[in-house]
């Protein structure tokens, strides 16, 4: 097969149009590095996360990032006149996914909302194919893909039809649920901001867990003591020296042993609901808290559930079953990687691991967002990362050009 592309090459190629990509654009505008960006504007946010729901993290750690900090979301709702703290006030994902439009069309204006279909490695770089059919060369391809791919299962539920078991990150709108029994498994922000929607719209949710309490996300407070500030200093994370570490200094966790590194992102920030969810929760909401799942089955038109905790065993009845149960990155997840460029990235548990520029052993090859986690730490799993990466992967790429 002819791997020739005509020219002219481009320099660089973004994939994606979330926090990260528009953040990196915003960066390489500014640099005057050409490059082209490709996908939906929030895509991840506008169609695959529930409306109604609200950001776990404070309204100054939502935001993407322009290298003069010129429109933050702080300006935009001043400027649409919504209400808006640094800290305290939860920040509507309606709100955010507006400004991220809002932010796409100002800052990154050269968006092209295709999707592309094919990446792979020829002498010029790579060829990249989009999905009306155009084939052109680049010379270095930034994979700012959104977490949505990569919806994670459990095996007892994987195998069941999507008519029956689907993951948290297939809705947008949970409306079709109504008058409908649905069973919601983990005790996160994604299971339980579920849950609360489900039963605002009149379906009739229960919350499974393996977890023995559902641990609620501690609600920001300003001023605060001298005292409180130097025990647990603010962070774009939240609370607390560890997480203050990882959005200071992603560089000296990225120099860390691996075996630490995939260890701290695993279980840092561990599932947390926020705060201001709490009282929709407990007392409204049947919850099974310490359990596990010994059998799931589809019987006619439900599906049955055996739980199986401390205090006996327990069979449960729906309509349906939402996995909450979070995000585990798989480099074959991204099936417009082709296969022999997949195979020729150096990874570890199937996630790419990353030099200091988040460029993989692939040459010209990036990731950033959730796919850089094991590399960077849990700051590159919030849209907070999207502005240290915004600013060291433009750099680099600028410095850089061939």
């Amino acid at each position: 097969m002819d791997t020739k592309v005509s020219p002219p090459v481009m320099d660089v190629v973004i994939l994606g149009a979330g926090p990260y990509g528009l953040s990196i654009a915003a960066h390489l505008n500014r640099l005057k590095v050409p490059y082209r960006i490709f996908g939906w504007p929030m895509q991840s946010w506008q169609s695959h996360m529930p409306k109604g729901m609200f950001l776990k993290s404070d309204g100054f750690a939502s935001g993407l990032y322009d290298p003069d900090g010129a429109f933050t979301l702080r300006h935009y709702c001043a400027e649409t006149n919504q209400p808006y703290s640094d800290v305290g006030i939860p920040v509507p994902l309606e709100t955010f996914t507006k400004y991220g439009i809002e932010f796409q069309k100002r800052m990154v204006p050269s968006l092209e909302q295709i999707d592309i279909t094919s990446v792979k490695s020829i002498p010029q770089g790579f060829e990249v194919t989009t999905e009306s059919g155009e084939r052109f060369a680049a010379q270095r391809v930034v994979v700012a893909a959104g977490i949505t791919h990569f919806g994670w299962l459990p095996p007892e539920l994987a195998h069941l039809p999507r008519e029956f078991v689907t993951h948290s990150s297939a809705y947008g709108d949970l409306s079709p649920f109504k008058g409908r029994k649905v069973v919601v498994v983990g005790a996160g922000a994604s299971a339980i901001d579920i849950a609360v929607i489900l039963r605002e719209i009149g379906a009739e949710p229960e919350i499974v867990a393996r977890a023995g309490e559902i641990e609620f996300h501690t609600p920001s407070k300003e001023p605060r003591s001298l005292a409180a500030r130097i025990s647990k200093p603010r962070s774009g994370l939240g609370l607390g020296w560890r997480s203050r570490l990882c959005t200071d200094a992603p560089l000296l966790f990225h120099a860390m042993p691996e075996q630490f590194r995939f260890k701290v992102t695993r279980r840092h920030l561990g599932p947390a609901p926020g705060w201001f969810v709490r009282d929709k929760v407990q007392g409204h909401i049947p919850t099974h808290l310490g359990v596990e799942l010994r059998n799931v089955a589809v019987k006619g038109s439900k599906v049955r559930l055996s739980l199986a905790g401390k205090s006996g065993s327990t069979e449960l009845e729906a309509d349906h079953v939402i996995c909450g149960t979070g995000y585990r990155v798989a480099l074959e997840r991204l099936r417009f990687l082709d296969d022999g460029l997949r195979k020729q990235i150096r990874a570890a548990e199937d996630t790419p691991i990353l030099n200091r520029f988040f460029e993989s052993s692939v040459p010209g090859l990036y990731f950033v967002g959730v796919a850089s986690a094991n590399s960077f730490g849990p700051l590159t799993r919030f849209a907070y990362g999207a502005m240290y990466t915004s600013r060291r992967i433009s750099r680099h790429l600028a410095a850089h050009r061939a």
